[in-house]
């Protein structure tokens, strides 16, 4: 067996629960580019939005404005300012068991890293948001990395400021599938889909996942007690 000794966590859905936050902020920057709810249009963007959550905005941005980098670019800023703009309002809330299931890990040895597809300016927001940043031991955006899920680029570069040893070492949280597909291309030997978030179970295990479980509340018994050497088999919590 190969024990864990980071844990790589997703923010959005996972640890905090600010899904309706994200989809107002991308109504709102999506309009701000003529495209308005109650068009064909509109549906359209917010499917693409959904498929990709997970990724880095700009990228889902430029899905849905391909080839106009320059409405991308002004579409991701006015997501960034609608979302910041939220987190102001009212604050952050971290999903229920978050902090607890980070503090059994970190009491257990493993490292923490957070990573997102957030930019950077965006990611500082909300660490200085929440009241448990001190707990983690990185915070990672796509502009860390090169590149955001679902290339494995982020749990990779956690990897390597870890001072991890083996790929195997790695335990991935997340709710969706971009998380999944992210944390397999790394090697990680854990990639558990969360139901807490945007995607369902099928297609949390379309992208890889390796486990299901509930919440995060039940990644440190599933991370602490599973033989992460086995074979991957998907397996349910509950």
């Amino acid at each position: 067996m190969t024990p864990v000794k980071l844990a790589c966590l997703d923010l959005a859905g996972t640890t905090i629960g600010d899904i309706d936050m994200v989809e107002r902020a991308f109504a709102e920057a999506i309009a701000t580019q003529g495209i308005v709810p109650g068009t064909s249009a509109y549906a359209r963007a917010m499917v693409h939005v959904h498929r990709s959550r997970g990724c880095p905005k700009i990228e889902v941005f430029r899905g849905i404005f391909p080839g106009n980098e320059a409405q991308a670019q002004a579409a991701n800023l006015t997501f960034e300012r609608s979302y910041e703009g939220a987190i102001e309002r009212a604050g952050l809330m971290p999903l229920p068991g978050a902090v607890e299931a980070v503090a059994k890990l970190r009491d257990a040895g493993l490292k923490i890293a957070l990573i997102t597809g957030f930019s950077r300016a965006t990611l500082g927001r909300v660490l200085s948001s929440l009241a448990w940043v001190d707990m983690l031991d990185l915070a990672l955006c796509p502009e860390d990395a090169g590149r955001g899920r679902p290339y494995p680029d982020m749990v990779l570069t956690a990897v390597l400021r870890s001072g991890i040893d083996d790929v195997r070492q790695v335990a991935v949280a997340g709710d969706s599938e971009s998380d999944m597909l992210c944390g397999r291309r790394a090697g990680a030997s854990v990639v558990a889909g969360v139901l807490t978030g945007v995607h369902s179970k099928e297609r949390l295990l379309g992208g890889g996942a390796t486990h299901i479980i509930d919440s995060i509340a039940d990644f440190p018994g599933l991370v602490l007690g599973s033989e992460v050497g086995a074979s991957p088999v998907a397996t349910s919590a509950s």
